[in-house]
């Protein structure tokens, strides 16, 4: 398969796993997943037509593991802005941790710290080089440290996904050190 047919098929699983599962007749469990028969069918009658081939080689050559296949049934591994619980436990956060965005959010951000906004949680990448990737994609990349082991000594709560993407509920200011 082709990186261009590859492409589409992620962001559409992506779409509709994580967002917008009504628009194609999906109904999610209450962890996210739906039968991957089911996917397929609604696939197909959304003009959009997926072999299990296809979505299995998807899945397996996603190198960011943005979704998981269990059995069969297929769920995104996070970012959802659709009601799932993932079931992830609490787990202790390395002492630092990084956010990507661009120079537009950083008033917001040193206001308010990092809200999760139309999704479930705040997204923290492990290392700098995720975060410069994540923030690239709005534009020149600003990577944020976040002091996730004192918030995590605070109290804060951390889960941490599938494809390993910390997640939290919010992140306020004083946590955060800001490039200069």
């Amino acid at each position: 398969m082709d990186e261009q047919r590859i492409t589409r098929i992620s962001k559409y699983l992506s779409r509709h796993l994580r967002h917008d599962p009504q628009a194609i007749g999906l109904v999610l469990d209450s962890g996210g997943w739906v039968e991957v028969e089911t996917l397929l069918r609604a696939a197909a009658e959304d003009g959009f037509p997926i072999t299990e081939e296809e979505l299995r080689e998807v899945v397996a050559a996603d190198a960011k593991r943005r979704h998981a296949l269990e059995g069969g049934r297929i769920r995104a591994n996070q970012g959802h802005s659709v009601p799932v619980d993932l079931g992830l436990a609490r787990a202790e956060p390395p002492a630092v941790l990084y956010h990507g965005t661009v120079g537009r959010f950083l008033a917001a951000i040193r206001d308010d710290g990092l809200r999760p906004m139309s999704r479930h949680h705040v997204h923290l990448s492990p290392d700098r080089e995720t975060a410069t990737r994540v923030g690239a994609r709005r534009g020149v990349p600003v990577v944020l440290v976040v002091a996730a082991g004192r918030m995590h000594a605070d109290g804060y709560a951390f889960r941490c996904s599938a494809n390993g993407v910390w997640l939290v509920d919010h992140v306020p200011p004083p946590y955060l050190l800001f490039p200069s």
